[in-house]
C-alpha cells in the first residue's frame, strides 16, 4: 500500500509543478536572466547526470572503463566528430577497456 501512496504523491507533485509552470506570467519568462537560465540549466543537469553515472557506484567514487569511454567521447567532440561517431568511440573504448580488464 505504501507504494501506491508514493505513486499518488508523485502524481500530485508532478501535476502541481506543471500547473505552477502554466501560471507563470508571460512577462516573467521574457526576462534575459530567465532566458539565459533556461538555456543553461539543461546543460548543467546533463553534465551532472553524466558525471554521476560515470564516476559513481552507489556511495563510492570509481574510476573504471566508463571514464575511459567518456574521455574518448570528449576527444571526439573536440575533433568535431559527428554525434554517432562520438557515441561509437565511447562505446568502443569502454568495451575495449572492459575486455582488457576481464
Amino acid at each position: 500500500m505504501n507504494v501506491w501512496i508514493a505513486i499518488g504523491v508523485t502524481v500530485l507533485g508532478c501535476y502541481a509543478v506543471k500547473l505552477a509552470g502554466l501560471l507563470v506570467p508571460a512577462g516573467a519568462l521574457e526576462r534575459p536572466v530567465v532566458k539565459r537560465l533556461a538555456a543553461l540549466l539543461p546543460v548543467a543537469l546533463l553534465a551532472a547526470l553524466t558525471a554521476q553515472q560515470t564516476f559513481a557506484d552507489g556511495q563510492t567514487l570509481v574510476l573504471d572503463a566508463r571514464a575511459a569511454g567518456l574521455g574518448a567521447a570528449a576527444v571526439a567532440l573536440m575533433l568535431r566528430a559527428p554525434f554517432l561517431l562520438v557515441v561509437a568511440a565511447a562505446v568502443l573504448v569502454t568495451a575495449g577497456v572492459r575486455a582488457m580488464g576481464a
